[in-house]
């Protein structure tokens, strides 16, 4: 499959589109789909790694793959003007094992937008699904959410991001070339240092006994984090949790352990206590390069190593010269300890994250803010 072949999408004809129709999307609509999304300027996988989000999912495999991968729109001339990706993840619930849907990289063409409508109206509407969670929706989509009754997550604040500047210069000569300012390489010089002058008065000292923690970089994902995730299940029999076997997060990591975007720290010897894990979330169109916390578990339930593990990805980021580093969504108890470290603040386009369940019982508990531990592993927000 070729990831750069584009298919035209501004020659209209009026007679295909009156015959226009929603199907089932298939694995053969790759080409179409990601001329789509470049064309809309969203983000594009290679048919390795989207077909990956399926084929070696353990809730689809669990399923025998009897599973839409999504629908799209297309007009009489079998041409694909819109499109929605279905991805299936496994959570747990007070040892209750629930059926999660992801809507995963809406697009629709401009032209067309009226029946962008069907394919999330297809997505709410499938049987035996326990759970629907969306922690990627954009300006674009907001509205839907509402109109479709799913309400926002109640914990963490998902309409702001906190952030530390890891590489001054290079954050600047980006938000400088965003903007079009001219002379961006000479003028970043002047404003990094002056940045760095008011990042020592609003930064807070990071925490000095890394030393004291045996914290380890994991290369691959083995069999501790099994051991790890059957203690953590039972630890928080109260607490929404997607299921982090071996299997879940080889499958969910599988790409950035491969290219070195991802970084998973254990704190522990022989056994896991706790992990953090932090995922490159650059942003190529600025040329920013950035960094993602993306979870942290701790079995003792505490954030006690959650300061140290911040402070140890701090200075990665500043010694492989990354430009940021960000953390969004966390419950209050781990973004108290996260806003310490990261001293600045930026407004999101949008809240980014919704939930629905057709179970009654299953929507009280999960309006209440406790239930949650939300963070970027949920839904497919570090897919």
């Amino acid at each position: 499959m070729n990831a750069n072949h584009r298919v035209d999408i501004t020659d209209s004809k009026p007679k295909a589109a009156k015959a226009l129709k929603v199907r089932e999307a298939a694995f053969g609509d790759y080409d179409q789909i990601t001329a789509l999304q470049v064309a809309y300027r969203r983000p594009v996988k290679s048919y390795e790694e989207w077909e990956h989000l399926w084929i070696n999912n353990p809730a689809y495999r669990s399923l025998g793959h009897a599973w839409p991968i999504g629908w799209v729109i297309e007009r009489g001339d079998s041409k694909i003007v819109g499109y929605l990706g279905n991805i299936p993840l496994l959570y747990e619930l007070g040892g209750q094992r629930l059926l999660t849907a992801v809507g995963h990289a809406w697009v629709v063409d401009a032209r067309y937008r009226p029946y962008s409508l069907v394919l999330i109206d297809l997505y709410f509407s499938q049987k035996h699904v326990d759970l629907f969670l969306n922690a990627t929706v954009g300006p674009a989509g907001h509205d839907s959410f509402n109109f479709f009754h799913s309400p926002r997550v109640p914990a963490g604040d998902w309409g702001h991001s906190v952030f530390s500047i890891t590489n001054r210069q290079g954050f600047l000569a980006a938000w400088l070339s965003e903007k079009a300012i001219p002379l961006t390489k000479p003028l970043s010089f002047g404003l990094a240092s002056a940045l760095a002058i008011t990042q020592a008065f609003s930064f807070r000292s990071s925490p000095r006994n890394r030393a004291a923690h045996s914290f380890q970089l994991c290369k691959d994902i083995d069999s501790r984090f099994d051991v790890f995730w059957e203690s953590l299940r039972k630890n928080k029999p109260t607490t929404l949790l997607a299921v982090r076997t071996r299997e879940a997060l080889e499958w969910h990591f599988k790409y950035p352990l491969r290219n070195g975007q991802v970084w998973i720290l254990t704190a522990g010897t022989d056994s896991i206590t706790a992990y953090a894990i932090f995922l490159r979330y650059d942003n190529p169109a600025a040329s920013l390069t950035r960094m993602r916390l993306i979870d942290y578990q701790a079995l003792d339930g505490t954030t006690v190593l959650l300061a140290p593990m911040l402070s140890w990805a701090l200075e990665e980021c500043r010694r492989e010269n990354i430009h940021m580093f960000e953390g969004i969504g966390f419950r209050p108890e781990k973004m108290k300890v996260i806003t310490k470290l990261l001293p600045y603040e930026r407004k999101l386009p949008c809240w980014m994250y919704f939930y629905k369940t057709p179970d009654n019982k299953l929507a009280e508990r999960l309006a209440d803010p406790n239930v949650w531990d939300p963070s970027q592993f949920d839904s497919d927000a570090s897919l």
